[in-house]
């Protein structure tokens, strides 16, 4: 039990504490720790230009400035584009840390693109938020937990990508807005990444009904977590959408599949495998969506579809065509050749079935 105390004004509130429902005064300690999803309260220590923005609980973009107030969650990153960073090892008041992303996750950064994202943002710790006498964390109101084996058999619709920023989310919503359109209930989850609300919220504008990632179990990121805990996540957000009876879930997998959030992992558990009914990889050239294509094959889950950067013009398109014998899909420019797939996998489902 947390004994010395004090009250704080909180000008900004981060998504990655969303589900604690934190108000804009509350009271801090000087007893921190360096678990995974501690809550914290920092003061923005400088302006930036670029990648100066703080993501809300209700998803709105509010813009960092100097001497700012925020409450953020302590997580790991490991961006191949942006920031690079791990939970401190050690923690007290006025010790400066960074924040890793927009979605409010703080961290240590040690490595970053700096051409494209600027240096990490520099936030002053001033304690660790409690509540009832006890040191918050996400986890503390989680909506889902692990879960070791899943039962349902709700059709999967995932998305993969070469890395992030490759297409997956743009995608995405354009499938859900053509099933959607059609009648089907979809639901969505986002099983890797870094936390942050964006690329939900686009699904939910083109209709999903409902949406969880792993930031609902607890997690700030799924960066460097062990594999069978990270899985245990992936299978308890399927089954907590799977309750509300879908038609099926759009799942997306923040960054790629050769990246450092455990995207191989979750593919080749055989559960999740099981319920995958239709599978779009999204690239930015023709070489990555080769190796995309080849990964993905290893992996036992082959692409049904490519999409991303790739297919932007014809050329592209082309060499996919060639090389892979794989139909494409442009977001930007779409078509429904896809959607005779999907509908020939759905009908032959049901008939086997009865």
């Amino acid at each position: 039990m947390v004994q010395k105390t004090v009250n704080i004004q909180i000008d900004k509130i981060a998504s990655i504490t969303k589900n604690l429902e934190l108000k804009n005064e509350e009271q801090i300690t000087d007893e921190l720790s360096c678990e995974m999803g501690t809550v914290l309260a920092v003061r923005v220590l400088e302006d930036k230009s670029v990648y100066n923005e703080l993501e809300l609980p209700s998803g709105r973009m509010s813009k960092l400035k100097k001497g700012d107030i925020i409450a953020v969650a302590l997580g790991q990153r490991m961006a191949l584009q942006g920031f690079v960073g791990h939970l401190p090892k050690k923690l007290k008041t006025d010790d400066v840390i960074h924040l890793l992303n927009f979605g409010g996750v703080a961290g240590v950064c040690t490595s970053a693109n700096v051409q494209e994202v600027g240096e990490p943002l520099r936030v002053r710790v001033l304690g660790g938020i409690i509540r009832d006498g006890k040191l918050l964390n996400i986890g503390q109101k989680s909506k889902f937990e692990p879960l070791e084996n899943m039962t349902n058999k709700v059709p999967l619709i995932i998305t993969t990508g070469t890395s992030m920023d490759s297409g997956k989310t743009t995608v995405a919503t354009e499938i859900i807005k053509t099933l959607t359109r059609m009648g089907m209930k979809l639901a969505g989850a986002k099983l890797t990444g870094v936390g942050a609300q964006r690329d939900l919220f686009k699904m939910e504008d083109y209709g999903i009904y409902d949406r969880v990632s792993f930031v609902d179990c607890g997690v700030t990121s799924t960066a460097n977590m062990p594999a069978d805990q990270m899985v245990a996540v992936a299978k308890g957000a399927l089954e907590h959408l799977s309750k509300s009876n879908p038609d099926a879930i759009m799942v997306e997998f923040g960054d790629g599949l050769m990246g450092r959030y455990g995207v191989n992992a979750i593919l080749e558990d055989p559960q999740i495998q099981a319920n995958v009914r239709f599978h779009i990889g999204c690239a930015r050239d023709p070489v990555g969506a080769i190796g995309l294509a080849k990964g993905c094959e290893e992996i036992g889950l082959p692409l049904d579809v490519l999409s991303g950067p790739v297919t932007d013009n014809q050329v592209g398109k082309d060499i996919i065509k060639e090389q892979l014998g794989l139909l494409t899909y442009n977001a930007f420019k779409p078509d429904n050749q896809w959607l005779d797939l999907v509908m020939a996998r759905w009908a032959m489902e049901y008939k086997d079935a009865a």
